[in-house]
């Protein structure tokens, strides 16, 4: 990975325990992410895709500090973000925010708008009173939404509006890194547009990095200046954008991608079926983690788990059976 990159994810790895008993005791461990590494430009957006369980949400909350990793690490700007201690760990945790999945459950029902958005600032001693006010105004105009909204409750807004507060909080106290959490998959399609528009306007404005966690692929294209591919744990495939679309290197890819509608009944799109389920993540096959689904799989993909190697330039694979 490139010495200038803003952020680096080296050997990322994230195992929870499977506890049983009255004890608690341990009996195994669920391997959420498993030795996952990339790194990401400033002002760019990279697109996470994969299906539930994959570990993308795990590794948002990695990433910006809500979890700790069991191995690996998460450098920003060459620094150690879970190293830090103390008053440094709350000035680079300042500097990395989220915008969650659920606009409904991310937003305190008991505090007004204004409260909940000025909060960061009182925690972070951004600023009080009339100036943290004001601040708040600034944030809701950004937003689309405007200053009579401070006094109202979480309630009294529709899922969009709800998602544009919560938008608001996390540009609080100006990060420089935004993981957006499946931010558009709880709204109606016409307002996801809306909300897009609106990640991409602030992005321009205010030259922020996205980590965008999403379920649909045509909202990851929309976005996204790359796009990582993941499979129980682990990153299969990583290009930009437009050639992953336009060519998908792995098995798993191919399959995503053929599942998505084309807007047009004349043009038909071959749809690649996977047999089997997805394996536990608490007992993964030894080998690829794709290999009991892979229609192309062979031997090797059984007993040795692929690395993730470059194919093109800014193109990467993790297959066996993918040449150069």
């Amino acid at each position: 990975m490139p010495d200038s990159a803003f952020l680096e994810v080296r050997n990322l790895t994230k195992y929870f325990p499977v506890r049983h008993g009255v004890f608690g005791r341990s009996i195994s461990w669920l391997k959420a992410v498993d030795g996952v590494s990339f790194s990401m430009n400033r002002g760019e957006t990279l697109g996470l895709v994969g299906e539930s369980g994959c570990g993308k949400s795990t590794m948002g909350r990695l990433i910006i500090g809500l979890l700790a990793p069991t191995s690996g690490e998460v450098l920003l700007e060459g620094e150690n973000v879970h190293a830090a201690t103390g008053e440094r760990k709350k000035q680079l945790h300042r500097r990395m925010q989220i915008i969650f999945q659920d606009p409904y459950g991310s937003l305190n029902p008991r505090m007004p708008v204004g409260e909940i958005i000025a909060e960061p600032l009182y925690i972070h001693g951004l600023a009080r009173g009339e100036q943290a006010q004001k601040r708040v105004r600034q944030l809701l105009d950004y937003v689309g939404l405007g200053s009579y909204c401070m006094g109202r409750y979480p309630h009294e807004f529709s899922g969009g509006q709800r998602q544009r507060i919560g938008i608001a909080r996390a540009l609080a106290v100006e990060p420089d890194l935004i993981v957006c959490d499946e931010p558009v998959s709880a709204l109606d399609v016409s307002i996801q547009s809306q909300v897009l528009n609106l990640l991409s306007e602030l992005q321009d404005e205010l030259g922020l990095t996205y980590l965008f966690i999403a379920h649909g692929l045509n909202v990851v294209k929309y976005i996204s200046d790359r796009v990582g591919v993941m499979y129980l744990g682990k990153l299969m495939e990583l290009a930009p954008g437009d050639e992953l679309y336009s060519n998908p290197r792995h098995p798993y890819t191919r399959a995503l991608l053929s599942a998505i509608p084309i807007p047009d009944p004349k043009v038909k799109r071959e749809r690649i079926i996977l047999s089997g389920d997805v394996p536990s993540p608490i007992d993964p096959p030894p080998g690829c983690r794709f290999y009991s689904r892979c229609p192309e799989a062979d031997e090797i993909c059984a007993r040795e788990s692929p690395e993730l190697r470059e194919l093109d330039s800014g193109h990467l694979v993790a297959c066996h059976r993918v040449g150069g």
